[in-house]
């Protein structure tokens, strides 16, 4: 009697909430199909990139494979609309991640010792970094249990704590307010037993990014419900290997390079290298965090997160909409009409300093293509994200193709560097790493999903 009661007490519930419903929506959209509610919205364009317009091209050799390779059939391929950097990432903009990684270790550091010893605020010194204190009075319900509960996991007892971003780091020894905050600092720097030169080191093995995302291919052939085991957690160093100068060539003197090319200020807009594969992944990752971090403190939507290019859409915007050409410029030469060279390669017989450059050259030089994106030949090889195989033109869709093996290491880079020969800057040249080998002759750029653009008309009325 008690099972038949509730039924009968649920079902009226039911039919009451049923008839509530109704008679709302009937008073909003007079029971037509009107859709969910929302709002138009087109995202910004993003800072330093270029449209990659949608469209097909023959991905491949269309022209002779000297190389014998043949691990390039053309094959005819569309892809859709994506910005793509108008350069390679480059040692500022790399280094930008880097003091975000450091900093961040640091006022976790400062913030737990604080912590531990009771100090706030109020009570100076190292108390200054002491995590933050939520204003809890405008917060709503759910934002309260959110705080109080913290959330945090099992293994991380200070997950979910807000660090304090409004007090300065200070990094002059000489104005450190307490012994405390010199304890915590000194743990980021090289003993003096490591360092020479009176230098302090940052010990760059600390700076470690940790982050998580969703294997959304295996969730999506499970089909399972348990999300938490495709849930992948990386823990990357981020330092770049600046020993690469030293490793990728033998009996040739490169320390300056070693020394100076990554951190010096001569060398900001030069692109990154002795980055690895899972190293430019995370440099995406964060890329988009702090980019939708800044937009959600706006009580802005969210955008497309940046990631590596497919091998597909790298070579379709090194094109530049050229379908035939050899080079992203078009043509098949490799000097202007000036009679300078078009790219920062080997050219010749080795003569490397014939076209202006020993090594590699500022991001933005020579001329761009006709999609406006700069050196997507020659300077530095560039990471994508697909997986290399032979035959990998043979199975890959001819929509947005994409070879996503989790368990093959060897990633595609392309483009060519400062010490390859002309064959390697072909639009169509296919060539790979190990995903955890950093060279000084491979960078990254990045890319970005099309969403439309702010202020863009509605086609559809047009």
């Amino acid at each position: 009697m008690k099972t038949y009661r509730f039924n009968r007490f649920t079902a009226l519930v039911l039919s009451v909430l049923g008839l509530f419903a109704t008679g709302c929506s009937k008073n909003k959209i007079q029971g037509e199909l009107v859709g969910a509610p929302g709002e138009k919205w087109y995202a910004e364009k993003p800072y330093g990139m270029e449209l990659i317009p949608s469209g097909s091209f023959v991905m491949g050799k269309t022209e002779e494979d000297l190389a014998l390779d043949i691990n390039a059939p053309a094959k005819t391929v569309s892809v859709g609309s994506f910005y793509m950097d108008a350069t390679e990432i480059t040692n500022a903009e790399y280094r930008q991640f880097v003091y975000w990684v450091r900093d961040s270790i640091a006022r976790t550091k400062l913030a737990v010792l604080a912590d531990e010893l009771g100090l706030t605020a109020e009570d100076g010194g190292i108390g200054a970094f002491a995590f933050k204190e939520a204003d809890t009075t405008d917060m709503t319900p759910y934002q309260k249990y959110r705080y109080f509960n913290k959330l945090g996991s099992s293994d991380n007892y200070y997950e979910g704590y807000t660090l304090n971003q409004d007090v300065e780091l200070i990094w002059d020894t000489s104005k450190y307010p307490d012994e405390y905050y010199a304890e915590v600092m000194d743990q980021l720097y090289l003993s003096e037993e490591e360092s020479f030169n009176g230098r302090r080191t940052l010990r760059v093995n600390q700076l470690q990014y940790q982050y998580n995302y969703l294997d959304v291919a295996a969730a999506a052939r499970d089909r399972s419900d348990d999300r938490k085991k495709y849930i992948i957690k990386e823990n990357i160093k981020v330092y770049p290997d600046t020993t690469v100068w030293m490793n990728d060539f033998s009996y040739t003197y490169v320390e300056p390079m070693h020394n100076d090319y990554f951190w010096h200020d001569a060398y900001s807009e030069y692109p990154v290298v002795g980055v690895t594969w899972k190293q430019a992944m995370a440099f995406c990752h964060w890329r988009t965090k702090i980019k939708n971090d800044a937009l959600k403190a706006q009580g802005k939507r969210s955008v497309n997160a940046y990631r590596l290019p497919t091998e597909a859409e790298w070579e379709y915007a090194a094109r530049g909409g050229i379908q035939s050409g050899t080079y992203p410029w078009g043509g098949p030469y490799l000097v202007g009409d000036d009679g300078c060279f078009l790219a920062n390669f080997k050219p010749q017989r080795g003569d490397y300093a014939t076209d202006s450059a020993l090594y590699t050259v500022e991001a933005k030089s020579y001329r761009p293509n006709d999609y406006n994106l700069y050196n997507m030949a020659g300077n530095v090889a560039e990471w994508t994200i697909s997986s290399y195989s032979d035959s990998a033109y043979e199975y890959v869709s001819t929509i947005n193709p994409f070879s996503d093996d989790r368990s093959n290491p060897n990633k595609v880079v392309r483009g060519g560097s400062w010490k390859d020969v002309a064959y390697f800057l072909q639009v169509s040249t296919r060539d790979y790493e190990h995903m955890d080998k950093p060279r000084s002759y491979i960078g990254f750029r990045t890319v970005q999903d099309y969403m439309g653009e702010t202020g863009e008309k509605d086609r559809r009325k047009q």
